[in-house]
């Protein structure tokens, strides 16, 4: 009897501490609507179907690290086409045209998302997020604060809601273009010798190509080769953007969720797979023969399992 009793006490007292844990990580949680997180104002590009809709059912789409809006163009106007609805490609802060702000963390990107979709007034919309943007568009949705009803669908493109470092490969790309910019690099030739540079850190040319896809030319000899995204931020910002506000248990998502991999990629995989769907229950997963890039690599493969993903929920609304 006493051994028992002694196991309820340790039992007990180890539950306590479990919930005083987790109630000390949630108090450290920011809500996206607090208002001492400062939105960024997003820039985007836009696709509006031929009825003028521009808010009913918007697809949102959220680019990876070292993308930028442009990345998604020619998607954004096959997805317009296929689905009948207005959507939107934003660029991410210190991404593109956005601006160049601090703190790059997951809390503030949702929150430069949230301020996006209210400052449009979007409804019902379906968020497609691919890398990093995927997991900006996880700490959306998973905040306790979200206006209900705002979101239908979620698209998460090769990611997954974990804690790790950034992958090796992607700090030697920013060390890299770091690199370039130092070489001050002038003249038509530019862009040419930035190429040479970033071969000792990647060898596929169409990665090199995607590397390069934000660095300005120069005009003139007097200037030189400068990237449009900040560097020195990014660069700041690494553990940030390897880290997630949250752990699992801490949050769940009951909404649609569709989980895109790519079947070569690293960064989904049969361990973390399980985390997601604690973080997702209502959600599905689909591989494709992909690396990382899975909607550049299989374009339209890519269109077609998200456009049927979305249309689901039409169907489903109707019955």
């Amino acid at each position: 009897m006493l051994q028992n009793a002694s196991a309820i006490r340790n039992s007990h007292l180890v539950m306590k501490c479990a919930f005083l844990i987790s109630l000390s990580r949630r108090r450290n949680y920011t809500s996206l609507i607090n208002a001492s997180v400062k939105p960024a104002d997003l820039e985007y590009t836009e696709i509006i179907p031929s009825d003028g809709n521009k808010t009913q059912g918007a697809l949102v789409l959220v680019h990876g690290l070292l993308g930028f809006k442009r990345n998604w163009s020619s998607l954004s106007k096959a997805f317009s086409r296929d689905l009948g609805r207005p959507v939107y490609a934003v660029d991410m802060r210190n991404h593109g045209l956005s601006p160049h702000a601090e703190p790059m963390d997951y809390l503030h990107m949702a929150a430069d998302i949230l301020h996006f979709i209210k400052k449009l007034g979007l409804s019902d919309i379906s968020l497609l997020g691919h890398s990093m943007g995927g997991k900006a568009a996880m700490t959306l949705a998973l905040d306790s604060d979200l206006p209900p009803g705002l979101l239908k669908n979620l698209v998460i493109v090769d990611i997954s809601p974990t804690k790790g470092k950034v992958s090796k490969t992607t700090i030697s790309y920013i060390e890299a273009m770091r690199r370039i910019e130092a070489s001050n690099l002038t003249g038509s030739s530019a862009r040419k010798e930035a190429d040479k540079l970033l071969v000792d850190v990647e060898k596929d040319p169409s990665t090199r190509a995607f590397l390069l896809s934000t660095l300005t030319t120069p005009s003139s000899d007097s200037e030189s080769a400068r990237f449009r995204v900040p560097l020195d931020i990014l660069s700041r910002s690494i553990p940030d953007i390897g880290s997630f506000p949250y752990d699992p248990g801490e949050a769940i998502y009951k909404g649609r969720t569709l989980l895109v991999k790519g079947g070569k990629g690293r960064f989904v995989n049969n361990d973390n797979i399980p985390v997601f769907q604690r973080f997702f229950p209502n959600s599905r997963l689909e591989v494709l023969d992909t690396g990382h890039w899975v909607h550049a690599e299989r374009p339209n493969e890519f269109k077609n399992v998200v456009v049927n993903f979305i249309k689901s929920s039409e169907t489903t609304a109707e019955t």
